[in-house]
């Protein structure tokens, strides 16, 4: 038998990575952090142990990376939906949906996520990070910044701490508050993307400003 090209020993490895990167979403997400090893995460992969140390320096930077590929795979699958769209302001709707979605859908994941994040480790640098760093940067480019090395890190900024704000213990803040004040920000119409719940009753559109007036009302 002839050994393995380099080409086929890399995809091996990719799809290797993406198993255990895979299992950690899924466990952290049934379990919690505390509650998952090492091993569970190997096992559920179909991996050999030692593999989670070739690739990760330790648990936490797994888990972050394994977040952050979550993260890109959600916003790409968001951009790309039918009906494909070039509208910036669709796009950039599509996006901060998609993030805030996750911390509705993955609370026990995403603030894991975060805790790690604000921890002296900070962000991992890492494919999957670079991978959610650009689709972000190329969402804030088609909306029409001119500056998005400046524009980017904002975004990001205000999308983790909406997410923050949404996963607090004791004092949640309501998706569709935060998700408005980001709209106006933008200037983007409250029918972008995917409004929480769906169309406003009786198909009546109306934007950003006027939930937050209501909210401020009540």
């Amino acid at each position: 038998m002839s050994p393995r090209s380099a080409s086929v020993n890399e995809e091996l490895r990719r799809r290797s990575r993406e198993r255990l990167l895979q299992a950690t979403v899924e466990l952290v997400d049934e379990r919690g952090y505390e509650a998952t090893t090492l091993s569970d995460i190997a096992d559920r992969a179909g991996s050999a142990r030692g593999l989670i140390s070739y690739y990760f320096p330790g648990k936490r930077q797994l888990l972050q990376s394994a977040v952050h590929r979550l993260m890109h795979l959600t916003l790409r699958e968001a951009l790309e939906r039918e009906p494909r769209t070039e509208d910036g302001r669709e796009l950039l709707a599509r996006a901060i949906d998609a993030v805030l979605g996750l911390a509705v859908d993955h609370p026990v994941l995403m603030r894991t996520h975060m805790s790690g994040v604000l921890q002296a480790e900070g962000f991992v640098q890492c494919p999957e990070q670079q991978e959610l760093a650009t689709q972000l940067r190329t969402t804030v480019e088609q909306y029409g910044s001119q500056q998005a090395e400046v524009d980017y890190p904002l975004l990001r900024a205000l999308l983790m701490g909406a997410v923050f704000a949404i996963l607090l213990p004791g004092a949640p803040m309501p998706l569709a508050r935060l998700r408005a004040e980001l709209f106006q920000r933008y200037g983007l119409d409250w029918e972008l993307g995917v409004p929480p719940g769906g169309c406003p009753p009786g198909g009546t559109t109306y934007d950003a400003r006027e939930v937050l007036g209501q909210s401020r009302s009540k």
